[in-house]
């Protein structure tokens, strides 16, 4: 009979109509929800998609590129050594300062070249976790004990989720590790100290195009902030510089490029974005259009922003559907979200795990939001069970992570977050 292999079909159709036909359009909160996810979405295009993505994608090219396969097995690899592999991977956000969806193009880089999943899964998580500036200001909005609490758990944090990670997949590793080894080197063309300067460059740009402004009015933080430009742009001349040092793009190419972008840093400084992008575009046309690796960096940049790119944006406009904006309201009211989180008890830290898990933070924005809810009567544990979960998660994040490591790990993944996170603040709050 034709049912029984049309009743599937079927059922997404009569469901989608019944979704359509019920469609609670007019009612305040839906409509509001509505745009709070637009308004999300917008929000994200034009803040994290220029300067924290694009970058990163140019960086996760670079290493499937120009990094060699061996290298990564040695450092990151199954069999590397465990405490180099962790070390690094533990830290690294405190270098790269990004938040939950940048840190996916570098940690999508680094795994399909050979990365074990433990090392892999610590940078996936310290990655937008360990943020000093967040660190700091946690400790100064929301006292020193959360500030602490929030630093030393991020980096075991990282540490622990990568070996368990490891232990469950143990079987998957050891043949990763049998077919790397068995894979023929691929031949590097420059020296170590050559790529170490241009993924310098290249991070450097990421780091200080996105410096955040602190709430403080003089230090240190704030004068890198008010000359960020200007030193973005002297990496962005470093750049050039090794491109046509050492990866031979030709200089009148890399001429056209640059001559743009001054003019309009000059003539529309208030708008450095501007700038920025028109010189983003230039790099891809100068590496689409070159011949042999440059060619296959953009290739590569390319496929990383056709795959993540895409769920990002689809990730943020749920994201915004239901829990909305810091300061405005989604589909799931606050009041429900204060509620919850009362007290110490384990349902309160759960839920402020999971809720921090699914939420979408930008980065520092996390330091805001949690200061309403503990003037609102949200615990000390609470608080911090969402700041370590929720950096390091989101709902555009997981989208991604599982076209990177599979259903079956990225769930893993999300419940060790999650379970480690109830436990640090059911501890914490115990004690404050």
């Amino acid at each position: 009979m034709i049912w029984k292999s049309e009743w599937k079909p079927l059922v997404w159709i009569l469901s989608g109509f019944l979704i359509a036909f019920y469609l609670p359009v007019g009612l305040s909160r839906f409509d509001n929800a509505i745009m709070e996810s637009l308004h999300l979405v917008k929000w994200y295009a034009q803040e994290h998609v220029i300067l924290c993505l694009v970058p990163a994608f140019f960086i996760a090219g670079a290493i499937a590129v120009f990094i060699s396969q061996a290298s990564v097995m040695k450092y990151l690899g199954p069999a590397a050594n465990k405490v180099i592999a962790y070390g690094v991977s533990s830290v690294s956000g405190s270098v790269l300062a990004v938040c939950s969806c940048t840190v996916l193009p570098l940690f999508s880089g680094i795994y399909r070249m050979g990365a074990g999943i433990g090392p892999a899964t610590a940078f996936l998580y310290s990655g937008p976790a360990i943020n000093v500036l967040a660190i700091i200001l946690t400790a100064r909005v929301l006292g020193a004990p959360l500030g602490i609490a929030r630093a030393v758990g991020a980096i075991l944090f990282s540490i622990v989720i990568g070996l368990l990670m490891h232990f469950f997949f143990r079987k998957e590793e050891a043949a990763k590790k049998a077919n790397m080894m068995a894979s023929p080197e691929i031949e590097v063309k420059r020296p170590l100290w050559q790529n170490t300067i241009f993924f310098a460059m290249m991070i450097a740009i990421l780091v200080f195009a996105n410096w955040g402004k602190s709430d403080g009015e003089v230090g240190v933080w704030n004068q890198i902030y008010s000359m960020k430009w200007i030193i973005t742009s002297v990496f962005a001349l470093g750049l050039g510089l090794v491109l046509y040092l050492w990866f031979e793009i030709k200089l009148w190419k890399l001429l056209l490029v640059a001559v743009p972008v001054v003019i309009l840093g000059m003539v529309f400084p208030e708008y450095p974005i501007l700038s920025f992008a028109i010189g983003a575009v230039g790099l891809s046309i100068l590496t689409s259009t070159d011949k042999g690796e440059t060619e296959e960096w953009f290739g590569q940049t390319w496929d990383f922003a056709k795959q993540i790119l895409p769920l990002l944006l689809f990730g943020v406009l749920i994201a915004g559907l239901l829990l909305g904006r810091p300061g405005n309201e989604g589909l799931i009211p606050s009041q429900w979200v204060n509620w919850a989180v009362g007290g110490n008890s384990v349902w309160a830290n759960l839920f402020a795990s999971v809720v921090g898990a699914f939420m979408y933070f930008a980065t520092l924005t996390e330091i805001p939001i949690l200061q309403g809810l503990v003037g609102n009567g949200m615990g000390q544990g609470p608080a911090l069970a969402l700041l370590l979960s929720g950096p390091a998660l989101s709902l555009p994040n997981m989208l991604v992570i599982r076209t990177v490591l599979g259903t079956k790990k990225t769930i893993v993944f999300i419940l060790l977050v999650i379970v480690m996170s109830t436990i640090s603040g059911m501890i914490f709050g115990h004690f404050y």
